[in-house]
């Protein structure tokens, strides 16, 4: 067959010529159709251009521009819409050359409930707001409260807002059932509106003051709750009146305690240092004079070294999903800042400004700010270089030709055979990579049988990567003996996989940390590295997150199975008839020896349905 020929190298220059001079995002691609760099520009044509224009350029964007074999633009109506468009980009795809933020965090919020109408006699949980802790997405009725950098700061939150307002934080289930009030209302952190001890209206306004004050408007709760007190002492309702004096002392306490000096606007603190190659941007958190800790997040820098450039990269990232404050304290101006602080304005819907030259007590948050970056970049450089130690120790110690980038380590959990999981976790040069974190529920199986299991994991792993998915170890480890690592050895020959270095991990006989037997899986060789190698520490930390990893999986898979009601495979019985049955007859014991007659006596039971529940607990 003839050999086609390879295409053209890609002429820059002659590309340029048909640029648009209007604002847009590039994206540049590889010859295999590899996503490299995604860039945002005032002028595309003049931002492109620059690429292959000018006579000399550092060496990082030299490899890139060798590479290019085609690119693809895309015009927005300003600079801005560019800025936002490409955070996205960047992002979602993760170009190899780009600043990328590796924050997969799911960040977590107050959120309190909406109001509904009541049905019935008795108080309905529907038309009493509650305050919950939520992680995940926002699609639920009522508000949402932040995000916050942590859950210790939500419940922080929740626990003051619970002790001047007593907003209930019961399930809607637990407040149906309620006969007389929890030890809530005992400790004074709610109003136990499930038994009718407040009324809708005077509970509606407690909330509204909780969300005024979750809005950082703590000052005019302050004053709407003088002007109460004060209506109260008028009217002669002096019991009342105390009750509110009592909640206007506990606000001011918890001003006195939490408010931070010269933080009265809502403001993140952003700092940003960079060493070894490994760049570090700490965010401390201010919300309505209140602290709300701090984060430290170590973005991927693809070779780049600019400070400005970084901080830029971080700021449209992050808040590319969630609104930004009023201020952002900065320690490094990125280069384009007008239209960053015009995007986030936009994304916001209110003026956000971006200041780097502050004064006062914004320069004494902002030198904290450094100080926080520099200890957490100290700490995770000797973390790294341990880690990298830990991988060269490993490599001598199995005779690799070069240090394993990707660990995978497998192991298997069940109770006596039941509700049997197999781990998959992946450590690499910064060690747990847990988005790269896999379980895999074991079904067909005998019980117990903990080769077949592992046979199932690796071929159901393993086969994903023989189609194209996802990459092969350098490393596999097994959690077992050499029974587990032939099954492995034998999986990976079957799928023509034989590449891949095998170490089986067999616990001592005193079964003691650092006293592991490595079985050497393709000619079955057992090692001992012993307690002090820095090789044994790191096998050490991979077998037992995988062990970890698989309990956690097993225990909630078992936990599911034992809650799973025999109801539940009845049809004609959902949530509400399951639910009316339980009360009546006490537990399944109770509707299990209860006749037809009797289970049509529970509401919404036809005889056609009575019969098929008795066939159910009688054969």
């Amino acid at each position: 067959m003839p050999v086609s020929p390879a295409p053209p190298p890609f002429d820059g220059k002659l590309f340029v010529r048909t640029l648009t001079t209007a604002p847009g995002v590039y994206r540049m691609f590889d010859a295999g159709g590899e996503l490299l760099y995604v860039g945002k520009a005032s002028n595309l044509r003049k931002r492109v251009g620059s690429y292959f224009l000018k006579p000399r350029m550092e060496p990082r964007i030299a490899a890139m521009v060798a590479q290019i074999a085609r690119i693809e633009t895309t015009v927005t109506r300003t600079e801005s819409e560019a800025l936002l468009l490409e955070a996205q980009l960047i992002k979602s795809l993760k170009p190899r050359y780009n600043v990328v933020l590796r924050d997969d965090k799911s960040y977590p919020y107050i959120h309190l409930t909406a109001v509904r109408e009541a049905e019935g006699d008795r108080p309905d949980p529907r038309a009493f707001a509650r305050l919950e802790f939520h992680r995940g997405a926002r699609n639920a009725g009522g508000r949402y409260f932040g995000p916050f950098p942590s859950a210790g700061a939500v419940r922080q939150s929740l626990d003051l807002v619970q002790k001047l307002f007593r907003i209930r934080n019961c399930e809607d289930s637990f407040f149906r059932n309620r006969s007389r009030p929890c030890l809530q209302y005992q400790i004074k952190r709610c109003t136990a509106p499930c038994v009718a001890y407040i009324g809708a209206a005077d509970y509606a306004e407690s909330v509204r003051h909780a969300e005024m004050f979750l809005d950082g408007q703590s000052g005019a709760v302050m004053d709407e709750l003088v002007a109460s007190m004060e209506r109260a002492s008028r009217e002669l309702a002096f019991e009342r009146a105390a009750l509110i004096r009592d909640q206007i002392a506990a606000v001011k306490r918890v001003q006195a305690h939490h408010y931070v000096q010269g933080a009265s606007t809502d403001m993140d603190v952003i700092a940003c240092v960079l060493r070894g190659g490994v760049a570090c941007v700490s965010v401390l958190f201010f919300r309505g004079g209140i602290s709300l800790g701090s984060r430290d997040f170590f973005p991927r820098l693809a070779g780049e070294a600019d400070l400005a450039a970084i901080m830029e990269s971080f700021i449209a990232q992050y808040y590319l999903e969630r609104p930004a404050p009023n201020e952002l304290i900065l320690s490094h101006a990125p280069a384009d800042a007008a239209p960053l602080a015009e995007a986030l304005s936009l994304q916001a819907g209110r003026s956000v400004a971006l200041k780097a030259s502050v004064r006062g007590d914004r320069a004494r948050f902002l030198d904290l700010a450094v100080r926080n970056a520099e200890a957490a970049l100290a700490s995770r450089l000797a973390s790294r270089q341990t880690q990298l130690a830990r991988l060269e120790s490993l490599r001598d110690l199995l005779e690799m030709d070069e240090a394993p980038q990707r660990i995978e380590c497998f192991d298997i959990s069940h109770t006596m055979g039941e509700a049997t999981v197999a781990s998959c976790v992946v450590f690499g040069p910064e060690g747990p990579e847990k988005s790269q974190y896999r379980r895999f529920n074991i079904a067909g199986i005998t019980p117990g049988d903990d080769y077949a299991a592992m046979r199932q994991a690796l071929e159901r792993r393993y086969r994903r990567v023989q189609a194209g998915e996802g990459r092969l170890p350098d490393l596999l480890l097994i959690d077992g003996g050499k029974g587990q690592v032939q099954q492995a050895v034998d999986v990976l020959n079957e799928l023509g996989l034989e590449g891949v270095p095998i170490v089986g991990v067999a616990k001592g006989e005193a079964r003691r940390a650092g006293d592991e037997t490595l079985i050497l899986g393709r000619d079955g060789r057992t090692l001992w590295p012993g307690p002090e190698s820095l090789a044994s520490h790191l096998i050490q930390a991979v077998r037992d997150e995988a062990h970890r990893f698989a309990i956690t999986g097993h225990r909630g898979r078992r936990e599911k199975a034992r809650e799973h009601s025999t109801l539940e495979d009845i049809a004609g019985v959902g949530p509400r008839r399951r639910s009316a049955l339980l009360q009546h007859f006490g537990g399944l014991t109770g509707i299990a020896g209860a006749g037809v007659e009797e289970l049509m006596k529970v509401k919404g039971v036809s005889r056609e349905l009575a019969e098929r529940i008795y066939a159910t607990f009688h054969g």
